[in-house]
């Protein structure tokens, strides 16, 4: 449920997503401020909270159990500006799982020499794919499971090579639909290169450019003219779940939809379901 004004929305979505993909490192304080206030006041997602950002070849991880309105770990993000090139942030309504540290998205781990960020959105039924144990789920999600599943296919695909962003697209774009065939498979996932995205059901995207104004936050009164932070070559893309602001114009994703996301642009790909 979302509140703006006297105006009440109502949304059903059991977790909700927020990814920040740029050209040059940018903090995420304003979306995050909007974001994390869906977490149990002006939205149900009460059950644990997390955010990731790539910052070289390291990750900064903040995850807690507690709902982001409550969490003074969240209230640390909304005051200090992290400045990062790709973020994954996560609110969650669980489904499967009990409310407990390690099922707090985003998960992270390892391939290739580098980590990989991931975070779900939906309910996979009856998804219990064989684990060879080359990755495994410490909690008892379907969200952590499918990131093992994803990862342990992708290294299996590609054996020892780092394969480029246009290969990992493609593979992508199959596990996901494949994936997705369980359930609703909402999902972001980066290696700090690239922010990689698929809809099931609801996604929307905003890229911010030249020439900058000022946004306005859905779920908070807050406003912020772009122009007064921001050079010329400044180019951010935002992907969340429901738009974080009453004055932009956000594109929704259509079902079954892969995005990949690369310095701010939406990357072209020659995938059924994408766009340039």
């Amino acid at each position: 449920m979302l509140r703006y004004g006297q105006t009440v929305f109502t949304i059903c979505i059991m977790c909700q997503l927020l990814g920040m993909n740029c050209n040059t490192p940018t903090d995420i304080v304003f979306s995050f401020t909007g974001f994390a206030t869906r977490g149990g006041l002006t939205d149900e997602h009460k059950d644990g909270w997390g955010i990731a950002f790539f910052e070289g070849s390291g990750v900064r991880l903040f995850v807690d159990h507690q709902s982001a309105v409550d969490s003074p770990v969240a209230e640390l993000i909304k005051r200090y500006p992290i400045k990062s090139r790709n973020v994954i942030a996560h609110i969650r309504k669980a489904t499967q799982g009990q409310v407990s540290l390690e099922n707090c998205h985003p998960f992270v781990r390892e391939c290739w020499g580098r980590y990989w960020v991931f975070a779900h959105n939906g309910d996979l039924k009856e998804f219990a794919p064989v684990l060879d144990g080359s990755f495994q789920p410490v909690g008892n999600t379907d969200s952590e499971r499918a990131f093992c599943y994803l990862l342990q296919r992708m290294r299996r695909h590609f054996g020892e090579q780092l394969p480029s962003v246009q290969q990992l697209a493609q593979f992508m774009h199959e596990i996901t639909a494949e994936i997705a065939s369980y359930g609703t498979f909402n999902m972001m996932l980066s290696n700090g290169e690239a922010l990689f995205t698929h809809c099931s059901t609801k996604l929307y995207y905003i890229v911010r450019q030249h020439p900058f104004t000022t946004a306005a936050l859905t779920d908070e009164d807050v406003a912020v003219d772009f122009s007064q932070l921001t050079t010329p070559a400044d180019k951010v893309a935002i992907i969340v779940t429901e738009p974080l602001t009453t004055n932009e114009s956000w594109t929704q994703c259509a079902s079954g939809q892969m995005l990949v996301f690369v310095d701010g642009d939406v990357l072209p790909l020659s995938l059924p379901g994408a766009t340039a």
